[in-house]
């Protein structure tokens, strides 16, 4: 499983890429907003998550438009900004439209606000290099979100979609909408591609109670070892 970091704030994605683990970078409206982010500078702000990441890492810049000839003009400004950029796109027919136009000139596209088997199986057929399916929105209306990413899982590996996808990948299914360190886990066990996860939750999967408890003990008895 590769691990992307569901965020925009760049002290954020510097931290988690000194860890050697990061892989990617996913970005949506409300992340942008919530680290106080201007109209004027959010191009600059993707540069600078792709500067600081790396050519080999993708970074999910969101499209906000509703139709399809808008989106598909975001996403060729938003695949200007870097090469490894890649433009996500909500899981509606107009972006399906969208997504078909953008990966046959070459743009990857990351469909998101997946929820079920049959929209991730278009997206693929659309040409999506990525598909992002949510967990914790289900879990928020009281239903399984993992079973709904395990179907979705499993019915995009019955198929080859390498015809479709822009460089002949296939179809990586990344686990989204991330909220505890044992999501990252049934979706490892399921066979997602990819987590991408909240800075919050990627520190909570370093930790563990018998780690602590294994260094504090090796340190007491390293501080009897000098005092002897």
């Amino acid at each position: 499983m590769k691990f992307f970091l569901d965020t925009a704030d760049l002290a954020e994605i510097e931290e988690a890429a000194s860890w050697g683990a990061l892989a990617g970078v996913t970005t949506n409206p409300s992340l942008y907003a919530r680290i106080g982010g201007k109209l004027d500078d959010f191009h600059n702000h993707i540069k600078r998550i792709c500067d600081i990441v790396g050519p080999d890492c993708p970074v999910s810049a969101e499209s906000v438009a509703m139709k399809r000839d808008e989106i598909i003009a975001d996403g060729r400004e938003l695949a200007d900004i870097a090469p490894n950029v890649v433009v996500k796109v909500p899981t509606m027919v107009e972006g399906l439209a969208a997504t078909h136009t953008l990966a046959a000139e070459g743009i990857p596209v990351n469909m998101t606000l997946c929820f079920s088997v049959p929209q991730a199986l278009l997206a693929a057929r659309a040409g999506a290099r990525y598909i992002s399916p949510f967990i914790g929105r289900f879990d928020d209306i009281s239903e399984d979100g993992l079973e709904q990413v395990a179907n979705i899982v499993t019915a995009i590996n019955n198929y080859d979609f390498t015809a479709n996808t822009v460089n002949g990948e296939q179809v990586e299914i990344i686990a989204a909408s991330i909220r505890s360190a044992n999501h990252v886990t049934q979706a490892a066990l399921m066979g997602a591609d990819i987590a991408t996860v909240p800075f919050g939750v990627l520190k909570k999967m370093v930790q563990h109670p018998l780690t602590d408890r294994g260094l504090d003990s090796f340190l007491k008895d390293w501080e009897k070892v000098q005092q002897a």
